[in-house]
């Protein structure tokens, strides 16, 4: 029976005792529940959209994605965009699985700063097409220094 005493009383003064070890929480106007405030917000967002075909070209990739529920949007990115470490795009080549591949566009301060382009590994892919012989698309990489996508 004393044990049980005890024990109590100790459960009460450990929670009385418990908000003075309690975290105080400066500036709750300024910050959110993740503690992000306006001054660490980071500058840089991103669009992700699922592709639904690519085309490779000697001087590029062509990239046709959807960008409503009955049109299809086009983006040339150019194959220069792909070399050297300041390079404005990564090729990432996903291994066979479900992921179907996306094109994930950064923008920094509202303005294009790079994109990663998610492929399958695999040519027989589904998503990758052929443009077909004779075909002269060279003037849609030339100037190409954006991607704006269209929804």
């Amino acid at each position: 029976m004393k044990a049980s005493r005890i024990l109590i009383v100790l459960i009460v003064l450990f929670a009385l005792a418990l908000p003075a070890f309690a975290q105080s929480n400066q500036n709750n106007d300024t910050k959110n529940a993740a503690g992000i405030s306006p001054e660490n917000e980071s500058d840089m967002f991103y669009i992700n959209v699922p592709i639904e075909k690519i085309y490779p070209y000697q001087k590029g990739y062509i990239i046709l994605y959807r960008k409503g529920v009955n049109q299809m949007g086009r983006v040339y990115i150019p194959i220069e965009w792909f070399s050297g470490p300041d390079g404005k795009a990564d090729l990432i080549r996903m291994g066979s699985g479900k992921a179907w591949p996306y094109l994930t566009v950064f923008y920094k301060s509202g303005e294009f700063s790079h994109l990663r382009l998610y492929v399958r590994r695999e040519v027989s892919h589904e998503t990758w097409g052929n443009i077909p012989l004779g075909v002269n698309l060279d003037d849609r990489f030339v100037g190409v220094d954006t991607i704006t996508l269209e929804f």
